[in-house]
């Protein structure tokens, strides 16, 4: 670049880690990358893209004309009415340009200050979409944090949210970026107008716009066959995927997808979390709502996995993250990691990253969770409503078991094909956290947790006798047969783990050194070895009959249909039947799901039910003193590793560049509310270039 020219657009709060372009290699791999994800079936065909424009076309118009039908109906002028306007925006992976075949759009309806949302939007535009020929699947949430209308308009999947703004007429025009248009609206229309504001905004704040694209497109694929896709299970969903590649995108403006994949690993794997990812800096107030700060809101402290939106108000758009869904994905980032140095080496392949996680093949232990129906439409609406809590099952266990208990839930839901009712079934991985020394037949007892878990979910208010809910203990032989894809060949577990050898049977009884071989071997570790089938017992905790329905209602019928389903069994004190052998011998990391108690170690009474840690009990350091903690841990660690000549000083400087190095350095930095600006350490890592292999000397800062 010419000395006088003028220096380039910064995005961000922090200039750009590296202003390198690429290089042929680069652009070979990109051109690879963006084969995959076509012959891969990612984008939709030009026919579904022309339907979905005439869906929002004749949306829009139903719309328009409801408003237009109330405006009438209460007494307003023949002008008023001929004025009378509602807009229809989208947001989300379609606003983005990142949706694939068969997704949903995100759909927001912009009207006037006298067409509200309780009644007008939910019970007369409600009646006007029942009574609407193309469709189907009609599902209003009004209580939802952001209440909603689902449906699906001509086999599309619509989400249609609604927003009265304070407007007599809303013009054609109407630029809802504007902080004006929040005067005067409740936090529920702030909520639903913030998924379009925070879409352009990104747009807004990416160097590239196709670049972003492609990178996001390949993210969202890579995290959902990685299990680490669904904000509702605690880890992230679209926009939190968009949020963290514009943020990389941000630090590398020059950079084409196949470094910008690669990059994303490079930087999330040492992020040090919980130090926000922001893509501008927090906009303290415009008309009063409150923004995400650690320092005023101690809610805002137990935060683990910040991602701060970039439209006021500003707030943490993973809010559901859990510090064991943080630890997977962590996991999968290193992971994603390792796959794509392999590729920048040309020792792999893009398909390799995209390699489905083996979560049945992970871990000992399971939680399974039943859920049953009478019909197809009640299993959709009770499933709903249990995935929203599934969240909630995963922290109450790590709040009875102290932490030392990681759950793993995984966001697929799974059907038997051979029940006669309607069913579906979710899965828990359960592994003890790793490093804590537990005594010789110490268990943990979850029977109380689950218990109050499934007294939450009772409380649904839509319930209908059939509704029914399941939760057992399972171990890895003991999972069922339809979780798997036709054709899998379970590998043959061995009746005792070495771990000393960490081997793994596979299908030609040969041992494989995959990445997820290596995390299965570091998942068992925690755990014991493998009880057999014979000897191990399925424990259930079933929900209790519901109030509304008892057995003369005809539930025992229910019960009969669906066998295998609903089991009462009587059990001892230890939580296994009378007859069974393992009452007496155990496995040292038993857990223990029926009813009665809740415990770490050996199983108490049913009266000595141990208190509840409080959640924010953990929560109480500021975000500011974890960001300098960790800070001053970032360079202990780099300095003994590289020695006690800083990596920023000029003899290092001039290494780095003979040595073609490759140096991340985003320091901690505050804005005007105090609030940390950057998660990375002050030398996050350096990249040695031998033989064109990059070799990380600081792997890991978390």
């Amino acid at each position: 670049m010419a000395s006088g020219s003028d220096p380039p657009k910064q995005y961000g709060i922090t200039k750009p880690l590296s202003l390198l372009g690429p290089v042929e290699a680069d652009l070979q791999r990109t051109a690879e990358l963006e084969k995959f994800l076509v012959e891969t079936g990612l984008y939709e065909s030009p026919d579904e893209s022309a339907r979905r424009e005439e869906v929002l076309g004749k949306l829009d118009q139903i719309v328009k004309d409801w408003v237009k039908q109330l405006t009438s109906q209460r007494g307003y002028t023949d002008q008023m009415v001929e004025e009378a306007n509602a807009v229809l925006f989208t947001f989300g992976s379609y606003r983005l340009g990142v949706h694939g075949p068969g997704a949903d759009i995100d759909t927001l309806c912009v009207g006037p200050s006298y067409v509200n949302r309780e009644e007008d939007f939910f019970i007369v535009l409600h009646g006007i979409l029942a009574q609407t020929e193309d469709v189907t699947e009609l599902q209003p949430v009004p209580d939802a944090h952001v209440p909603v209308m689902k449906f699906k308009f001509h086999g599309i999947s619509i989400d249609l949210l609604y927003a009265s703004v304070s407007l007599l007429v809303v013009p054609a025009d109407l630029d809802i970026s504007q902080g004006s248009v929040l005067y005067d609206v409740d936090e529920a229309t702030v909520r639903s107008l913030n998924g379009c504001r925070v879409a352009d905004q990104i747009i807004r704040l990416v160097p590239n716009i196709e670049n972003f694209r492609t990178t996001l497109r390949c993210l969202k694929y890579w995290a959902k066959r990685r299990g680490v896709y669904s904000n509702v299970t605690g880890f992230l969903g679209g926009v939190n995927w968009a949020l963290l590649v514009a943020r990389v995108c941000q630090l590398y403006p020059n950079a084409v997808p196949s470094m910008l994949v690669s990059r994303f690993f490079r930087v999330f794997t040492q992020w040090q979390w919980p130090n926000p990812v922001m893509l501008c800096s927090i906009e303290e107030d415009e008309v009063g709502f409150p923004v995400w700060d650690p320092r005023k809101n101690p809610r805002d402290r137990c935060h683990h996995m910040p991602i701060i939106t970039p439209a006021y108000p500003c707030m943490n758009s993973s809010y559901n993250v859990s510090t064991s869904t943080l630890r997977v994905m962590m996991e999968q980032f290193q992971f994603g990691n390792k796959i794509c140095q392999e590729i920048e080496m040309n020792k792999a392949s893009w398909s390799a990253l995209f390699e489905p996680f083996q979560f049945f093949e992970a871990y000992k232990n399971y939680l399974q969770v039943d859920i049953i129906a009478e019909d197809d439409e009640d299993l959709r609406l009770w499933k709903g409503w249990v995935e929203s809590r599934l969240r909630q099952l995963t922290l109450k266990i790590e709040r009875d078991t102290y932490g030392m208990l990681q759950c793993h839930p995984y966001p697929h839901e799974y059907a038997d094909p051979s029940r006669q009712c309607a069913h579906c079934a979710f899965f828990m991985g359960l592994s003890r956290k790793e490093g804590v020394k537990i005594q010789e037949g110490q268990q943990f007892d979850i029977r109380g947790t689950v218990d109050e878990f499934r007294h939450d979910i009772n409380l649904y208010k839509f319930w209908k006798p059939g509704m029914e809910l399941a939760v057992s203990h399972v171990r890895r032989k003991q999972i069922p047969a339809y979780v798997f894809p036709e054709g899998y060949k379970r590998p043959r577990p061995s009746r005792h783990v070495n771990h000393q050898s960490d081997k793994n049977d596979t299908e030609d009884g040969t041992a494989t050194r995959s990445p997820d071989s290596q995390l299965k071997r570091k998942l068992d570790s925690v755990g014991t070895d493998d009880i057999e089938p014979s000897r191990s017992a399925k424990r259930s905790s079933v929900s209790p009959v519901h109030p509304k329905n008892s057995p003369q209602s005809g539930n025992t019928g229910d019960e009969t249909r669906c066998n295998n389903q609903i089991k009462r069994a009587p059990s001892d004190a230890s939580g296994g039947s009378p007859a069974s052998p393992q009452a007496s011998e155990r496995s040292p990391d038993t857990i223990v799901s029926a009813p009665r108690c809740t415990t770490i170690g050996a199983v108490c009474s049913g009266d000595a039910v141990s208190k509840h840690v409080p959640l924010v009990e953990n929560c109480t350091t500021p975000t500011v003193a974890v960001c300098t903690t960790l800070k001053r841990v970032a360079e202990k660690v780099v300095s003994e590793l590289v020695g006690s000549e800083r990596l920023g000083s000029n003899n290092s400087a001039e290494l780095v560049e003979s040595m073609e190095k490759d140096v991340l350095a985003e320091n901690v930095r505050f804005g005007g509310n105090g609030v940390t600006q950057g998660g990375l350490p002050e030398e996050l890592e350096v990249m040695l270039l031998v033989h064109t292999a990059p070799v990380f000397v600081l792997s890991n800062m978390i």
